[in-house]
């Protein structure tokens, strides 16, 4: 029997460098005990919960075990994760391979499909962990990410697909960048993405629907692709209401993202 009954979502813990963590976990309908199944791990930004970004994203309906990280409290009394001027100053790369451990122990995972992908912090912590966790995890998403120098250096082991999405009218994580915070407009961010990730042509852009850019580089290592929605705030887009906004937004991402980490899968090691 899996630990959490298959359809139903569960807080779970874990010990991570002495601290006892938590988690919220959904193991899909479909769940099946010698099926390997891809896990997506989905952290939300700060001061939010578990319970928030599950509500947020709708990750639920994916057929795939989503585990909800929860956040530790900050500097600022607010939950939140590695790699921001106001994180705790726990190791996050370390609760997340434990997190991921554990799952593997108790749970049929397909070790070439983990994903990672998040919110706000929560986004800049998913590209933290493609820089960090590069061994583990097969691609990673952000949506309105922080990329906080505060992150590290980035040296991944080997390219990592990546997908972002960003709104220009962002005005918490700004499109085009916050010098006093120490924030990169995003497509400098992406560039570095893209000059690790061994693109050796410039990206080519489409419309998918109005007011979307859709930019995809050109003959890389690993994909690299991004949406830039005009007017979207710091928001997740879906285009129902969700509990960042009333508004919806002309595209949803949860399910670009799964279609997106779908065509990927970590290679095998020889």
């Amino acid at each position: 029997m899996p630990p959490v009954p298959a359809g139903e979502s569960v807080t779970r813990t874990v010990v991570s460098g002495g601290i006892s963590r938590t988690y919220l976990l959904h193991v899909p309908d479909t769940y099946r005990a010698r099926q390997a199944t891809p896990v997506v791990l989905s952290f939300h930004g700060r001061t939010r919960t578990s319970e928030y970004q599950q509500e947020l994203t709708q990750m639920d309906r994916l057929n795939a075990l989503v585990a909800y990280p929860q956040g530790t409290i900050g500097t600022d009394g607010e939950p939140s994760f590695q790699g921001a001027p106001y994180s705790s100053g726990v190791d996050d790369v370390l609760f997340t391979s434990d997190l991921l451990t554990q799952l593997q122990r108790q749970l049929c995972v397909d070790p070439a499909r983990i994903y990672v992908s998040g919110k706000s912090n929560g986004g800049g912590f998913a590209g933290v962990l493609a820089c960090r966790l590069s061994g583990r995890i097969a691609a990673s998403a952000q949506v309105s990410g922080a990329f906080y120098p505060q992150g590290g250096a980035c040296e991944p082991s080997r390219p990592v697909p990546l997908i972002n999405f960003h709104g220009t009218a962002d005005t918490t994580i700004p499109y085009g960048g916050d010098a006093a915070k120490g924030l990169p407009a995003i497509p400098a961010w992406l560039a570095g993405w893209a000059a690790r990730n061994r693109c050796a042509a410039a990206p080519r852009t489409t419309t998918p629907v109005a007011t979307v850019t859709r930019y995809l580089w050109q003959r890389c290592a690993a994909a690299v692709e991004h949406y830039r929605i005009e007017g979207l705030g710091h928001d997740w887009p879906s285009t129902t209401p969700n509990p960042d906004s009333d508004t919806p937004s002309v595209i949803d991402a949860t399910p670009i993202i799964w279609k997106f980490f779908l065509r990927h899968r970590l290679p095998s090691r020889h």
